[in-house]
């Protein structure tokens, strides 16, 4: 769902693809080729939340912030299932993972990795390309070229997600039973193995 607050509509590019069960309110630019998850929250009313292109925020993620600031996500940030992006800023190609919580005025350098369950105190400041992780978060290592490597091919699968979306995903109702012959699935797995011969 989309709605205008105070004047303001949210923008979003015609390639990016935002879940009919999100909910993005006011003040949201959305650049290209972002996927927005069902059960995200959007809510751009006390302040600007701008997603550049290549983004993906997953399912049950939560993007608000302290009033007259402004969340901004850098181009192929990637935002795991239900994190939280309170005020912060996401450097290029990062990775929030699942639950992580991002508190105000929060900068995250570029090609960083937020670990799942992680909560990154106000007015923190991460270098590029730290690991980080724990409650209070901090940094326990530089994030490898192999893990950027990995992190990066896994927002492309993101970033094909929103046409891949346009193009087959209809609501249905259930099946009652499993029919004799279903489409095959594309396996991703096999996509990943491919990707690690050709590394």
């Amino acid at each position: 769902m989309i709605y205008s607050f105070k004047g303001f509509i949210p923008i979003v590019h015609p390639s990016s693809f935002v879940h009919p069960q999100a909910v993005v309110t006011g003040n949201v630019i959305i650049g290209k080729n972002v996927y927005i998850g069902p059960g995200a929250a959007l809510r751009g009313d006390w302040g600007a939340i701008i997603i550049e292109n290549g983004c993906n925020v997953q399912e049950n993620c939560t993007i608000h912030m302290f009033p007259g600031k402004t969340v901004l996500l850098n181009e192929s940030a990637h935002i795991g299932h239900g994190a939280i992006i309170h005020g912060g800023t996401i450097g290029k190609n990062c990775m929030v993972g699942m639950n992580a919580v991002i508190m105000d005025d929060v900068v995250i350098g570029d090609e960083s990795i937020i670990g799942a369950l992680s909560f990154v105190n106000a007015n923190t400041t991460i270098p590029a390309r730290s690991l980080v992780v724990g409650n209070p978060a901090k940094i326990i290592k530089e994030v490898s070229d192999e893990m950027i490597y990995w992190k990066t091919k896994g927002t492309q699968l993101y970033q094909q997600l929103p046409q891949d979306c346009f193009e087959s995903l209809v609501a249905c109702e259930a099946l009652s039973e499993v029919p004799q012959e279903r489409p095959k699935q594309e396996s991703l797995y096999e996509t990943w193995e491919k990707l690690k011969a050709n590394k």
